[in-house]
């Protein structure tokens, strides 16, 4: 098990090497230009569409209802222990990294949902769409489709699965001592509940869940940051002066380089947000709609809510408190930050917030599995691959959280590379989709 270990980690930091990092951010620049900064100007239209009703549109499940199954999937373990980790291991800096992959991820996430309601096609269990469909039926690449469904499918049982699971069980044991197996069974039991019924009872479940808790876990944070105003500059001078300076050593922090921080930054973004994963597409996919560019507007939207607000709460609550310099374990560094300021109830808040932004990133991206799953083996064996996603969040309980990171990392990158190959062959469609948009909304103006 060892020598699996030292192999996952290695391969996961060669995967999440400088030219992963280039492409990632390069693809998002590049996007970002073609599409004329629209992240910027377009952004309060497309929080508009969110509860637009497209009733006559094909699909399974409404803007909304696709919103939050893949915000399910994104705000998760990403946004309080990814967000500990990136500080932990890349300093203050990492933040502004996490940042960029935002600001530019919300460009890359709009492409990737516009291809994803394109391309899309009607199958025996709902809609089928994600990058595996436009990289076969778009950039004509078949086998690079199956490969992106192939590291989906393994992806699905890593960041939407036991690396959640891993922390609700870690967390729940050390403060509760709740027995891990205990934790396992009772996760198990609640994601067999919703999951197998498909995608419809995911969209309603989600739709449900998600809104309430991001909201008590942003008020609960603006309570704390609106108590500690005073502070809130000097965080903010952290994260820009050592994303382009290294921190030393000191206390019990290791220090950091500046290539830490971007690679931290970076890859803890993606994982927050998944932009550039090509998994919230899949979800995309299943809206109803008959115009791809409203769908991938709303999409656009979910990197905005995910990383450049509830990973920076997160990150100023943590960087307005001392923990994060004294070395101790990231993954109880933002309950200790929260506790710090609201005592045992800031604690609490943690506590609950991870266990529901856990379940729901859980659901969300049993239904990124499934759909990959689909398209490799047919729909046939659609429900065998629910059992088998059920009985892995037990599984995830009871592991190493290191391995399962790694695991998680690895698996990201591999997903990555060919959905980013697509959006870039695909670039002039989604240009194309995107003016053609809005010269009719103009029209209807």
């Amino acid at each position: 098990m060892e020598y699996i270990e030292n192999l996952v980690s290695t391969l996961s930091s060669i995967v999440w090497g400088p030219p992963m990092l280039i492409l990632l951010v390069g693809t998002g620049v590049y996007l970002t230009v073609i599409l004329k900064g629209m992240q910027f100007w377009a952004l309060p239209h497309a929080i508009k569409l969110i509860f637009d009703k497209d009733e006559d549109g094909k699909g399974d499940i409404s803007h909304f209802a696709a919103l939050m199954t893949a915000l399910a999937a994104t705000v998760g373990i990403g946004n309080i222990v990814g967000v500990a980790t990136a500080i932990t291991l890349g300093g203050p800096g990492a933040v502004f990294w996490m940042w960029v992959t935002g600001v530019v991820g919300m460009a890359t996430k709009y492409s990737e949902a516009i291809l994803a309601v394109k391309y899309r096609s009607i199958g025996a269990n709902g809609m089928k769409g994600g990058p595996m469909y436009y990289l076969r039926d778009g950039a004509k690449l078949p086998k690079l489709g199956m490969a992106f469904a192939i590291f989906t499918a393994l992806a699905a049982f890593g960041i939407g699965n036991m690396t959640q699971s891993n922390a609700v069980a870690t967390l729940l044991n050390s403060q509760m001592d709740i027995p891990t197996w205990v934790s396992g069974v009772v996760m198990l039991t609640l994601t067999a509940v919703v999951i197998l019924g498909g995608i419809k009872s995911i969209g309603k479940f989600t739709s449900k869940l998600v809104p309430v808790m991001i909201a008590a876990y942003v008020i609960c944070a603006v309570i704390i940051l609106v108590m500690n105003a005073d502070k809130i500059g000097g965080a903010f001078g952290l994260i820009f002066y050592h994303a382009f300076n290294p921190i030393a050593a000191g206390g019990g922090f290791a220090g950091a380089t500046i290539a830490a921080a971007i690679r931290f930054g970076v890859a803890r973004g993606v994982f927050s947000n998944e932009s550039g994963l090509g998994s919230a597409p899949i979800a995309a996919a299943a809206a109803k709609t008959n115009v791809p560019a409203k769908q991938a507007l709303v999409s656009m939207t979910q990197t905005f809510i995910d990383t450049l607000v509830v990973c920076t709460m997160t990150a100023l609550i943590i960087l307005i408190s001392p923990f994060w310099q004294e070395g101790g374990s990231a993954g109880l560094l933002t309950m200790q930050s929260f506790s710090y300021h609201l005592g045992d109830i800031g604690g609490y808040v943690i506590i609950v917030a991870t266990v529901l932004f856990a379940y729901s990133t859980i659901l969300g991206w049993s239904y990124y599995g499934e759909k990959a799953f689909e398209f490799i083996f047919g729909e046939k064996l659609v429900k065998l691959y629910r059992v088998i996603f059920i009985a892995v969040v037990m599984v995830g309980a009871m592991m190493k959280l290191e391995f399962v990171w790694n695991f998680s990392d690895l698996a990201n990158g591999l997903m990555a590379a060919p959905n980013l190959l697509a959006l870039l062959i695909l670039s002039k469609v989604i240009s194309s989709e995107t003016n053609k948009y809005f010269k009719t909304l103009k029209t209807l103006k």
